[in-house]
């Protein structure tokens, strides 16, 4: 129980560091996340080869996770919490590009900025680059559906997928690391409960930015928005 208490406080930001999973579980997360990425680069290729001019916007939505789940935000727990940024690129380029795109960018934060890991990379791929994009992009499908306005999909899409995301890694946590006393869920509530102080907030307001981008986006990038099938011809 002491060592659980005593947990360090790297491995209670999104990204969780290096060294600090069991071996079974960072080969087990990474196995796991190896199907989304073969998917994800098929459906680039496919992108690229019928919409050639969404090159810029796949780098640019590829950048915009990279710089806001760089973000660390000191939380008042003691732990640190950060966006993820992977709502935009889920709307428009589809959950599994933006695996792709999220474990790029997870690795160079590995390597050039020491946030993650490499033996953590599956872990943190699934979370932040599967289970995050997923959320996103079934969100957004589902207000469409409800015919609910479009500035209210992408906030709910990019907010969720942010929550969800922490949501995945309070679950890989305590999966690896059970209390002795209560195991998986007292270990996820006490996961879950760090996160919640600092992600809910942070959450609300990646969604606000990500409104705010998608509209500069849809402003100067009308064409490439309806090339992808997310505008429409109305709109």
């Amino acid at each position: 129980m002491l060592m659980f208490i005593l947990l360090p406080q790297a491995a209670w930001a999104m990204h969780i560091m290096e060294g600090f999973l069991p071996p079974g579980w960072c080969i087990s997360w990474g196995v796991l996340t190896i199907p989304f990425v073969l998917a994800g680069v098929f459906s680039i290729q496919k992108t690229i080869n019928e919409h050639p001019r969404a090159k810029m916007l796949l780098a640019m939505v590829g950048a915009f996770a990279f710089v806001l789940s760089a973000l660390k935000i000191p939380s008042v727990t003691g732990s640190c919490s950060h966006p993820t940024g992977v709502g935009l690129g889920a709307i428009l380029f589809g959950p599994t590009a933006m695996t792709v795109l999220g474990l790029i960018v997870l690795l160079f934060q590995a390597v050039l900025l020491a946030h993650g890991g490499i033996t953590t990379l599956g872990a943190n791929t699934f979370s932040m680059a599967v289970v995050g994009p997923l959320v996103s992009f079934a969100t957004y499908k589902i207000v469409q559906q409800a015919k609910g306005p479009q500035w209210l999909a992408i906030f709910l899409a990019a907010a969720l997928g942010d929550l969800l995301t922490y949501v995945m890694t309070s679950i890989q946590l305590a999966l690896a690391f059970p209390a002795e006393t209560g195991g998986f869920m007292v270990s996820l509530a006490k996961f879950m409960g760090i996160f919640a102080v600092t992600q809910i907030p942070l959450a609300i307001s990646e969604g606000i930015l990500t409104v705010l981008v998608f509209n500069a986006i849809a402003a100067y990038g009308k064409d490439e928005l309806q090339d992808l099938k997310v505008l429409s011809k109305e709109a």
